[in-house]
């Protein structure tokens, strides 16, 4: 997988990327023909959390695009102490712009659902839809909050012996973070994301570090408030927001509060529910959210789209078979489990 080098208000970053189409696995660029889904990781971890995503054929009818964001996974470059969903965003834009990529169909999931929005906010002309998967509610909730300064502390304490981390609080953080995001289910799929993620994060979340991760991990969800009604105006896409209804985090009520912000600037939002999802639902219940992308991009597409490909190898294929997990299972296809609220 490949890097593009920039800079963004932020300071230089060089981003760690991966690109696939419908012919190829990992490519070199989009195929310009078709719709392009540029896909925004949550906290913790980085792009291949979308490996159930890049691998199914449904959504690998489109160019799937996406990005580790600064300390996470495999990108280089420093977080400043201001570091919030405006910087984010602008670090998105300046990565689309040193891809030349096209306006895109953006899916966030949980903080990258909030850079998505602020992404639509700041550069309404690249952005074709939202699909903001568990998105983070209008102000972060101080019971949350506590939670991700749990994490965030357990996870300094383990880095404080340089040669010998403290296993110990280690294992804390990675099950608070397990807790929060996927309600502390543990399958071979789950397992195999933290095996991936912990090499990484132990490099970018290092001692000297810790203030950077302290950043994007706390401060970022709780110095955060809500976009005033004509900022929201700027955005000219649909939006979707789907909330996944065992999220223990932020349940249905948060998602419907931020549905009547958006509304209530006139524009054009759909609020939906899957049933029995975690807070990292694109994981768990990806037939399900996967559809809701498809069809929210099909529709934004003004032109035919060829047929889905017989089948699909994810880009991430390779790293998770090394970590002895079998190709994702598919779910139950039916909208059953879908709600429009």
């Amino acid at each position: 997988m490949p890097f593009v080098t920039t800079k963004t208000p932020s300071g230089p970053a060089t981003f760690h990327y991966t690109i696939s189409t419908p012919r190829h696995t990992s490519a070199s660029r989009i195929d310009p023909s078709l719709p392009t889904i540029l896909f925004l990781h949550p906290v913790y971890v980085s792009q291949h959390i979308f490996h159930p995503q890049f691998c199914d054929p449904k959504l690998r009818r489109f160019n799937l695009v996406g990005y580790d964001a600064r300390i996470h996974g495999k990108t280089k470059g420093d977080v400043p102490p201001d570091f919030r969903r405006a910087e984010a965003a602008e670090d998105v834009y300046h990565f689309m712009k040193a891809l030349s990529l096209p306006p895109c169909h953006v899916v966030g999931l949980s903080m990258g659902a909030c850079v998505s929005l602020q992404l639509a906010v700041a550069h309404p002309d690249m952005v074709l839809s939202l699909s903001m998967v568990s998105p983070l509610p209008l102000e972060e909730p101080a019971d949350v909050a506590e939670g991700r300064t749990e994490i965030y502390e357990c996870w300094a304490e383990s880095q404080q012996d340089i040669d010998n981390p403290n296993k110990d609080a280690l294992l804390d953080a990675v099950c608070g973070a397990l807790q929060l995001g996927f309600n502390g289910q543990r399958t071979k799929l789950i397992q195999t994301m933290i095996q991936l993620t912990v090499p990484d994060a132990l490099r970018n979340w290092s001692r000297d570090r810790l203030e950077m991760f302290h950043t994007v991990s706390v401060k970022f969800f709780c110095d955060r408030k809500p976009h005033p009604p004509a900022l929201l105006q700027r955005i000219n896409c649909p939006l979707t927001l789907i909330n996944c209804s065992a999220d223990i985090a932020y349940p249905i009520e948060f998602a419907q509060e931020l549905h009547d912000r958006i509304q209530g600037a006139g524009l054009n939002v759909t609020l939906l529910t899957v049933k029995d999802a975690p807070h990292f639902g694109t994981v768990t219940h990806s037939s399900e959210i996967n559809k809701i992308i498809h069809d929210s991009v099909i529709a934004g597409t003004k032109y035919p789209v060829p047929p889905a490909p017989t089948e699909a190898v994810s880009p991430f294929e390779e790293d998770f078979a090394a970590m002895g997990c079998p190709a994702v299972a598919d779910s139950d296809d039916s909208d059953d489990d879908i709600f429009v609220v």
